[in-house]
């Protein structure tokens, strides 16, 4: 008998040295924090990263396409609720090419709203990272920089000021 409570007891410990985190969850779930990243910026194409970033302020993180009606759509919400997101930062980023990002950045006149940075994402980083299925896609970290809550495809703009 006592051998086998040695031979279970063996057995359980093995298992768990050996088992692995589950590598099918994101990337963000796994590491829910906000990543290093590039981008660079609508207004004059510099860089910008998460050294860029206030410190202590919630971040947003929208991923879109500006030919995507439904981002468009999403986009005229967000700047119809501004006010709901004075106290926090939105970066609108996209992976399309810089001209397409320059005139959504012009047509929705996004310069007059300081708490949005919109960039190019050259290197195809978010959707990778995120693991977006459908856009826009919106992400919400809180001021300490965790993650709090993922939106994907159209959602209601006052949900997402919600969980700032």
């Amino acid at each position: 008998m006592k051998r086998l409570y040695i031979l279970l007891f063996t057995i359980g410990f093995s298992c768990s040295v050996y088992s692995q985190a589950d590598s099918t969850l994101p990337v963000y779930l796994r590491f829910p924090v906000i990543p290093q990243f590039t981008i660079y910026k609508a207004a004059d194409s510099t860089a910008f990263t998460r050294e860029d970033l206030i410190k202590k302020k919630p971040t947003v993180f929208i991923i879109f396409s500006p030919d995507c009606e439904h981002c468009q759509r999403e986009t005229d919400s967000l700047i119809a609720h501004i006010n709901l997101f004075h106290n926090s930062q939105i970066v609108m980023t996209t992976y399309l090419a810089h001209d397409l990002m320059v005139k959504f950045y012009h047509d929705y006149k996004i310069a007059n709203h300081p708490e949005i940075i919109m960039g190019r994402d050259a290197k195809f980083f978010f959707p990778i990272f995120f693991r977006v299925q459908s856009l826009p896609a919106i992400y919400v970290y809180d001021k300490k920089g965790k993650f709090k809550k993922a939106f994907e495809g159209s959602v209601n703009m006052t949900k997402v000021a919600a969980e700032l």
